[in-house]
């Protein structure tokens, strides 16, 4: 069975968002002949120039019809991509009729805005993810992610959490021995150290400037203390409801779940610094327990703590 996989481009995208999966898929295809069928597709066809000055070749859209799998790429261009109702009205007919619709980075903006993700969990680099947020409030975008499938929707991080997550789909088609060969083939893990979290997304939540820094730098240095809305809100002087919608819309999540991750990244840094036993750590960044801690490090990196300490000795 041969699937045609049509990767999105326009102007100003980021090559890699583009070059990762045709690479993962045309690897695919070599140690399972005919498994895929390439194309890459873009509003007018011809040369595409990158962020970089490098070009690619597309085809003109054409028929939205027939594809088993869309990926649109990511990078500067979606700023105009995003308002390019010609390749939106595409992507929304092909996805509609493709098998799943995935994207690299910032490729999300062009599927939100598409409508693709309208009630979807969504990914995209962190560094993006708060504007994502603030533009479709209908998306539910998890900032921390490397890959996140709702449905027949893919989403990812940026460039090489593409080719994270076109592994993925290698496996889903042809298996995961397959898919462990591309990544040989590709020198990335398979299934990467801290599984599905993006760790620059932790360290963005203290800026050194903003409404909050103050708060999260404050936070930071208080993990082990009691941090529900209501003290957070309290310490800003505003009242619970109106804080926690603004520190959403500033931030992109949730006061909990800021919490959380700098709960996360404060102890993932203790397992790498010595043998403290785990209920110490727990104990000292927040977590009510051990076995809360391994929850929450199984949810947010994919791997509990202990694999989390072998993996820094």
């Amino acid at each position: 069975m041969t699937r045609r996989v049509a990767v999105v481009i326009f102007e100003g995208l980021q090559i890699l968002d583009a070059a990762g999966p045709i690479a993962a898929f045309e690897i695919a295809e070599r140690y399972v002949p005919g498994s895929y069928a390439l194309e890459v597709r873009a509003t007018g066809g011809g040369s595409v120039t990158s962020s970089a000055g490098a070009g690619l070749l597309a085809a003109p859209l054409g028929q939205p019809t027939g594809f088993d799998t869309i990926v649109v790429a990511g990078g500067e261009g979606t700023r105009s991509a995003m308002y390019d109702e010609t390749l939106l009205a595409w992507v929304r007919e092909a996805a509609a009729q493709a098998r799943r619709t995935a994207s690299v980075c910032s490729g999300a903006f062009v599927l939100a805005a598409a409508g693709l993700l309208d009630g979807r969990r969504a990914a995209t680099h962190w560094s993006r993810a708060a504007d994502l947020a603030r533009r479709f409030p209908a998306v539910r975008v998890e900032p921390d992610r490397i890959w996140v499938r709702d449905g027949a929707v893919w989403t990812s991080a940026g460039i090489t959490a593409g080719i994270d997550l076109c592994l993925a789909l290698v496996a889903e088609d042809v298996g995961e021995a397959v898919a462990r060969d591309v990544a040989r083939q590709l020198v990335v893990y398979y299934r990467r150290p801290g599984g599905q979290s993006q760790f620059s997304a932790l360290a963005d939540l203290t800026p050194s400037e903003g409404r909050f820094a103050g708060l999260l730098a404050w936070a930071r240095e208080n993990l082990g203390e009691r941090l529900d809305v209501e003290r957070l809100a309290g310490h800003c002087g505003m009242s619970p409801r109106h804080f926690a919608r603004a520190f959403a819309a500033e931030t992109g999540v949730t006061p909990a779940k800021a919490i959380e991750r700098l709960r996360l990244e404060a102890a993932r840094a203790r397992l790498a610094a010595g043998p403290a036993p785990l209920d110490r750590i727990a104990r000292d960044t927040g977590f009510s327990d051990a076995d809360h801690m391994r929850r929450a490090f199984i949810r947010a990196f994919g791997q509990p703590p202990q694999a989390i300490r072998r993996l820094a000795a």
